[in-house]
């Protein structure tokens, strides 16, 4: 436990920086957001907030002690949001001939997810076994 429980924090909280950083201009249909979701990507004007509010909620569902169930949910959007990104992030980038970077960027983003939601696994174990008497 006194190993697993600083990790956990320190990667999900730099995970949840992340998906911060890039859930607010989202949020704020900032031009950059627009122009990338939208016009690079080819998703409608609609998304781009509602990706950013639905960041900003899995985020504060990670970062909230108990609440298992939601926190999996979370991790589960997290995921498909992270490899949709990748996805076409990819394909759109290949369609207009430029090199793939911005989309090896993004595992850096999917390393903290699978970093973070491993160590909360661990964590739970770790307080599981903590709450049982010891045997004799």
């Amino acid at each position: 436990m006194k190993n697993v429980n600083p990790i956990y924090w320190t990667l999900t909280i730099i995970f949840a920086g992340l998906l911060l950083w890039s859930a607010i201009p989202d949020l704020m249909s900032t031009s950059d957001a627009v122009i990338i979701i939208n016009k690079q990507l080819g998703y409608p004007a609609y998304f781009t907030p509602f990706i950013g509010f639905a960041k900003i909620l899995g985020v504060i569902a990670i970062l909230i002690p108990g609440f298992p169930r939601i926190k999996e949910w979370a991790y589960a959007g997290f995921a498909f949001d992270l490899v949709a990104a990748t996805y076409s992030s990819y394909y759109s980038e290949r369609a207009v001939g430029q090199p793939v970077g911005k989309t090896a960027f993004m595992l850096i983003y999917i390393a903290f997810a699978i970093a973070s939601y491993v160590y909360y696994h661990k964590k739970l174990k770790a307080d599981s076994s903590a709450k049982r008497p010891a045997m004799a």
